[in-house]
C-alpha cells in the first residue's frame, strides 16, 4: 500500500516534469527569441545543480529521513514554478528569470532525487527492488508518453510559461501522497565525530574501487555528455531546421517513446531470463547508434529517423537505468547508499550542463545536425567501459552485507 502512494505520487509529477522539460526550452525560442547558445543554456542551468551540489546531497540524505525530504522539496519546486507563469502575465519574463528557476528548481531536485532513490530500499525489501525500480520506470515511460504530448498541445493552447502551472500542481499532488504514506523511517543514528567531507569522500571510494559501479558510471558519464550536447540543439533543429509546431514535436516525443513504456513493461523479464548484467550490456551497446540516427532527420518521411532514434535511445535508456538502480541498491550498504547514489548521479546529472554547453558551442559553431551527429558517434564509444569490465562478464549481482 505504500509502494503504491510512493508510485502515484511520482506517476503524476513525473508527467508534470517532462512537460516542462519540453515548455522550458520552447519558452526561450518561441516567447523570448533566444539564440541556439541561449536555448542550450536553458538545459545546462536546469542541470548544474548537480555539478555542484550533488555530492552534498548525498552525504546530507545518509544523515536524515527522505521522506520529509521529498515533501518539502515538491512545495519548495511548486512554488518556484508559479513564478514564471506570474511573471508572464504582467508582461516582466525574462530569460535571466527562467534561467534563476530553472536552477533552484534543479537544486530541489538534486535533493529530492538523491532522497528518492535512497527511500526506496528503506520501503521496501531487496527482492522487490527490481519489480519496483520496473514500475517507477514505467511511470517516467508514460510521462515521456503523454508528457511530450501534452507538453507540446499545452504550450499551443495556453502558451509555454503557463504550461509551469500544471507542474506546480503535479508536485503539490506528490507531496500530499507523499504525506499520506504510512511507513515511518527509524531515526539515523548520530555518529560520533562527524565529517561532510569524509563522508562524501567515503562514497566516492566506494563507487571508485567498486568493479561494477565504476564502470557504470564512466559509461553513464560518455553517454550522458553526448544525449545533452544533442538534446541542447534538438528543439532549435527541429524547430528552425526543419520547421515543425510545438505540437508536432510533441507528437514526436510521444511516438518516439513508446521503447520506454515497452521496456518498463519487460526489463523484469529480461533480467530474470538473462540477468543483470548481460540486459545493462546489450542495452548500453544499443543506446548510442540510437542517438546517432536522429541525425539523418529530414522533412517530410525523413522524420521517421527521430521516431526511430526515439524509440530505440527510449528502450535502451528505462532498461540499463533499471538495471543500473537495482544493481546500486542491491551491493551498496544502506549506510552509504544516499552517498553512492548521489556520487552516480553525479555522472549523469552532473555532466548535463556541461553537455549543454557544448552543444550550443557546437550548434552555434558547427550547425545543429552536425552536432547531433558527433554526439551520436562518440555515445556510440561509451558502452566500452563495459565491455573492458571484469565485472561484466558476471551474470550474478554479489549483495551487501549490512
Amino acid at each position: 500500500m505504500d509502494f503504491r502512494r510512493l508510485w502515484l505520487a511520482d506517476a503524476v509529477s513525473q508527467i508534470g516534469t517532462r512537460m516542462t522539460f519540453l515548455a522550458a526550452p520552447l519558452l526561450a525560442t518561441l516567447y523570448l527569441h533566444a539564440s541556439t547558445f541561449e536555448v542550450a543554456l536553458v538545459r545546462t542551468f536546469e542541470s548544474l545543480a548537480y555539478l555542484l551540489f550533488g555530492l552534498l546531497a548525498g552525504a546530507w540524505v545518509d544523515r536524515v529521513r527522505c521522506r520529509p525530504v521529498l515533501i518539502a522539496t515538491d512545495l519548495g519546486r511548486a512554488v518556484l514554478m508559479l513564478t514564471v507563469p506570474a511573471a508572464a502575465l504582467f508582461g516582466v519574463l525574462a530569460l535571466w528569470q527562467l534561467y534563476v528557476v530553472m536552477f533552484a528548481v534543479g537544486l530541489l531536485t538534486v535533493f529530492f532525487d538523491v532522497a528518492h532513490q535512497s527511500y526506496l530500499p528503506r520501503l521496501l525489501p531487496p527482492a522487490k527492488l527490481v519489480d519496483a525500480n520496473a514500475k517507477l520506470a514505467a511511470n517516467a515511460s508514460v510521462a515521456a508518453l503523454t508528457g511530450a504530448g501534452a507538453g507540446g498541445w499545452f504550450v499551443q493552447l495556453l502558451t509555454a510559461p503557463f504550461v509551469f502551472v500544471v507542474d506546480a500542481l503535479s508536485m503539490v499532488w506528490s507531496a500530499l501522497w507523499v504525506r499520506s504514506i504510512s511507513h515511518r523511517e527509524p531515526p539515523v543514528p548520530r555518529v560520533p565525530d562527524r565529517h561532510l567531507g569524509r563522508e562524501i569522500a567515503e562514497g566516492v571510494r566506494f563507487v571508485a574501487r567498486h568493479p561494477l559501479l565504476r564502470p557504470m558510471a564512466l559509461n553513464t558519464a560518455t553517454v550522458v555528455l553526448c544525449q545533452a550536447a544533442g538534446m541542447g540543439v534538438s528543439i532549435v533543429f527541429l524547430v528552425r531546421d526543419i520547421g515543425l509546431s510545438a505540437g508536432v514535436i510533441g507528437l514526436l516525443g510521444v511516438i518516439g517513446l513508446v521503447g520506454a513504456l515497452l521496456a518498463a513493461a519487460v526489463t523484469g523479464r529480461l533480467v530474470a531470463r538473462f540477468g543483470q548484467v548481460r540486459v545493462l550490456l546489450v542495452g548500453a551497446a544499443c543506446l548510442g547508434p540510437g542517438f546517432l540516427v536522429q541525425g539523418f532527420t529530414t522533412p517530410g518521411w525523413g522524420l521517421v529517423w527521430w521516431v526511430v532514434s526515439g524509440f530505440v535511445a527510449s528502450f535502451c535508456i528505462v532498461a540499463t537505468n533499471v538495471v543500473m538502480a537495482t544493481i546500486r541498491q542491491t551491493v551498496c550498504p544502506s549506510a552509504l547508499l544516499g552517498r553512492v547514489t548521489a556520487t552516480m548521479e553525479l555522472t549523469m546529472w552532473g555532466v548535463i550542463p556541461l553537455g549543454s554547453l557544448l552543444g550550443g558551442v557546437l550548434g552555434t559553431v558547427l550547425g545543429t545536425r552536425a552536432t547531433l551527429l558527433w554526439s551520436g558517434v562518440v555515445a556510440c564509444l561509451g558502452v566500452l567501459w563495459l565491455v573492458a569490465a571484469p565485472a561484466a562478464r558476471r551474470a550474478e549481482i554479489v549483495g551487501a552485507a549490512g
